[in-house]
């Protein structure tokens, strides 16, 4: 249909009438703050409404009206994303869940039902109130959804151990396109009945289905972990120990800061790093306390063996968790350092050093910063190409390196996205990882669930 806001007006109107007061708004004002996601991408579009979901029947109500007027829907949960899922489209409507946040434990089920708006913040406080812990740990745990996180399968810096948010998913509300709401898995622990819906839509970025309701697995409260901080001459060395702490360690969390990454952090927040370190391992453990002490000196035993400068060790939380926050604070310092394209890629992780090495290739060649932390231990890194806002020339560059980064990732076996998910940002790039036959099969999925194509188009398929 014409897209123009004045033919788009009635259509509206009516949706305006179907859901209470104040679930709609169309005012430039209001409809502005839900344009972008992270990305803040030049690319977003002007929707036409957006819908402030208080409930799954407000969900229901929208997808219908929307089917029925063939007007395109981006879900959208905090806007926290990093691949430019949620970005608006012209003449469409942003179906925000920020509204729905009910988080009720089960406790003897070990289980959290959870509308999608909740923070995972807030999923990791209600569960703790109880003795168990929600594990999916991404960085801006504190700022996303639980919706985002399903739509995306995040992971976080926890997953090298207890994997992501698809392991964690027992049970799904979805409304579809056409407005159908159904329900999927529930508290059971096993449960192979029919095939495997309940997974199609985790990391399906909002293109098959709308999450009302989610069932989350807990675990048992982690163990106060012990740390080990390795700093090396370059992220070669770093990544060989990596590899060789992968033989004999589980560890909890293998994180990795270049030299770009940790000064970053010293400008934004001074917290007492190496400014001078080519690379930082942050290695922790959690087992129990007969065996912590054996994997704390297997990790530092890894460390030394790879060429560490210097290797740290505490069974104090308190300090290990100042260097987490140094962690965490890589993406917001960065911020500050000018506009940022964020990358995701990742690879097997005997290919790590490979593809550490293609990124610094890639920024010398292009002529950009781009300092990165990465999951080591699951391969998974993150590039940030950093370049000054309104630069044209410095933009091009930066564009081309990140297309650049992930043909890197594919040539070593690897991905364009490790947890943020392809979005708008990497759509481009999809079908060069997955080859043409499996680029169809997704389409031929997506078309049997939104055969009107209306669920967050652009967004990889």
């Amino acid at each position: 249909m014409d897209a123009s806001p004045d033919s788009l007006a009635p259509a509206v109107a009516e949706l305006v009438a179907a859901l209470p007061s104040g679930v709609v708004v169309a005012t430039a004002d209001a409809v502005e703050k839900y344009r972008f996601d992270w990305t803040h991408d030049a690319r977003a579009g002007h929707p036409a409404a957006v819908v402030r979901a208080e409930n799954a029947d407000h969900v229901v109500a929208t997808m219908r009206w929307a089917t029925s007027h063939g007007i395109p829907v981006v879900p959208r949960g905090a806007g926290s994303g990093l691949s430019g899922g949620a970005l608006a489209v012209d003449g469409g409507i942003v179906l925000s869940t920020e509204r729905m946040r009910a988080v009720e434990i089960d406790a003897a089920s070990r289980v959290a039902v959870v509308e999608p708006g909740a923070l995972n913040v807030e999923v990791k406080r209600a569960a703790a109130e109880h003795g168990l812990w929600y594990p999916p740990d991404p960085s801006s745990f504190e700022m996303c959804s639980i919706g985002g996180n399903i739509a995306t399968n995040a992971g976080g810096l926890c997953c090298v151990k207890y994997g992501v948010t698809t392991d964690y998913v027992l049970g799904l509300d979805v409304v579809l396109a056409d407005g159908t709401l159904v329900t999927l898995g529930g508290k059971r622990v096993k449960d192979v009945a029919g095939l495997s819906l309940l997974k199609l839509f985790v990391g399906s970025e909002g293109t098959l289905g709308v999450v009302t309701r989610a069932v989350l697995r807990l675990v048992p409260a982690q163990q106060p972990p012990a740390t080990v901080v390795a700093t090396f001459p370059g992220v070669a060395a770093a990544a060989d120990a990596v590899i060789a702490l992968g033989r004999t360690v589980r560890a909890s969390m293998v994180e990795l800061m270049d030299h770009s990454s940790i000064n970053a952090v010293e400008d934004h927040t001074p917290m007492g790093l190496n400014r001078d370190a080519g690379a930082l391992l942050l290695i922790q453990s959690d087992a129990p306390s007969a065996a912590r002490s054996d994997e704390v000196a297997a990790a530092v035993a890894a460390c030394e063996g790879a060429g560490a400068s210097e290797v740290f060790a505490t069974d104090d939380p308190a300090e290990g968790e100042l260097f987490v926050r140094a962690r965490r604070l890589h993406f917001t310092a960065i911020e500050a350092r000018g506009h940022v394209l964020p990358e995701d890629v990742g690879v097997p992780v005997p290919q790590l050093p490979a593809l550490l090495a293609a990124v610094a290739e890639i920024a010398i060649r292009h002529d950009l910063e781009i300092p990165m932390v990465a999951h080591a231990g699951d391969g998974n890194t993150h590039p940030a190409i950093v370049y000054p806002a309104g630069d044209a020339d410095a933009e091009r560059r930066a564009r081309l390196a990140f297309d650049d980064i992930m043909a890197a990732a594919i040539a070593l076996g690897g991905t364009i996205t490790g947890e943020h998910g392809v979005g708008r940002l990497k759509a481009g790039s999809l079908e060069a990882q997955l080859g043409p036959d499996v680029m169809a099969l997704n389409r031929r999925v997506k078309a049997a669930l939104d055969p009107h194509g209306i669920l967050n188009p652009g967004s990889f398929i």
